[in-house]
């Protein structure tokens, strides 16, 4: 892309559901990180890029300049005690040793390295609630440390055009060395675009995705041994006029949280192409992994129409963040404006 409107990078990057999105928002994609070797393999073919491999392994001055990072990084527990007994010993402990040893290290590494205008997080919704809220409060302490600023919200992609009740926490942060003052931003509203799950089904599908006899008696006695004892556990076989549960990574295993009704006949799972676009990816993606493969790529990617939204609000917030930078310059150099305005950086778009 000659002139992209602006730049990112794609970390923990999965199967590319952010890159999807940036891509259609006219972004250019300079660099990607995923370990996973059959990620990397989908990656290729949609997007015609070898992901980097393990974060780890990646110092962040080999990392291209960026205008905003986004990832879908996994969600890890952080040990407390380490940092009170540094606290203890009235030793530093800040971002580096409060994250040390988890993933998270890596990503904030990296932020501080690299200092991108903005960044764009999302993880499940539980991360709020993740361990005992502990993972939670030093996210949102790190970027703080880091001189973010902070703002989060939790989406459901029911309401942005996917048959999918699916909760996730987006995270959205802006450099304050950058942008001096308050910076103001919106999550955007959800179109309450209604979606039907039929209306994502596939007219055949192969007798294989079917419940066999055993599987399906086995389904229903643990659904029926739960209920007596009053717990919510079972399968879930899906309205076809309605939304899904939520797809999740573990849907390889025997597919129960999203079955597809069939008349007299056993209910079936989700085919892949199917799972793919219950989470909105278009058909001309093809798919080159194992189902069980696909199953675990689908179940843990990212919605590219909220991926979408949420950036195309991140973006507007930089461009008109910097709109003003140039605005304050050009009035500090014509006389208007007597205090001297902030060094306006040299950026894509």
């Amino acid at each position: 892309m000659a002139n992209p409107r602006f730049t990112f990078i794609d970390l923990f990057a999965g199967i590319g559901g952010f890159r999807l999105a940036m891509d259609q928002l006219g972004g250019k994609c300079v660099f990607t990180s995923e370990w996973d070797k059959y990620a990397q393999k989908t990656y290729k073919a949609w997007f015609k890029d070898q992901p980097h491999g393990d974060i780890r392994a990646i110092h962040p001055s080999l990392i291209p300049d960026h205008d905003l990072l986004v990832a879908g990084f996994p969600c890890q527990p952080f040990s407390i005690a380490g940092v009170s007994k540094k606290a203890s010993l009235g030793r530093e402990h800040g971002f580096k040793d409060a994250t040390q040893g988890t993933l998270f290290f890596n990503l904030a590494t990296i932020i501080d390295y690299k200092r991108p205008p903005a960044i764009l997080l999302e993880n499940v919704k539980n991360l709020r609630s993740h361990n005992g809220g502990r993972t939670w409060t030093v996210i949102q302490d790190t970027l703080t440390e880091l001189e973010y600023e902070f703002f989060s919200t939790i989406i459901d992609a029911q309401d942005w055009g996917v048959p999918q009740h699916r909760e996730r926490v987006f995270i959205v942060g802006f450099d304050k060395r950058r942008f001096k003052g308050t910076v103001e931003f919106s999550f955007p509203d959800a179109p309450m675009k209604p979606a039907k799950l039929r209306d994502i089904l596939l007219g055949a599908v192969d007798d294989r995705y079917t419940m066999s006899d055993h599987l399906w008696t086995y389904l229903k006695a643990y659904a029926e041994k739960h209920k007596a004892l009053g717990n919510g556990f079972g399968f879930g076989l899906a309205d076809l006029d309605g939304v899904t549960r939520t797809l999740s990574a573990r849907y390889f295993k025997d597919g129960s949280e999203i079955l597809i009704p069939q008349g007299e006949q056993n209910p079936r799972r989700l085919h892949p192409r199917e799972a793919a676009r219950l989470m909105g990816f278009p058909d001309k993606l093809p798919i080159v992994v194992s189902d069980t493969q696909a199953y675990k790529q689908f179940g843990n990617a990212v919605v590219p129409a909220v991926a979408k939204a949420v950036g195309k609000a991140v973006i507007e917030t930089i461009e008109n963040l910097r709109a003003e930078k140039r605005e304050k310059s050009w009035r500090y150099k014509s006389g208007a404006l007597k205090e001297k305005p902030f060094k306006i950086e040299s950026v894509a778009g």
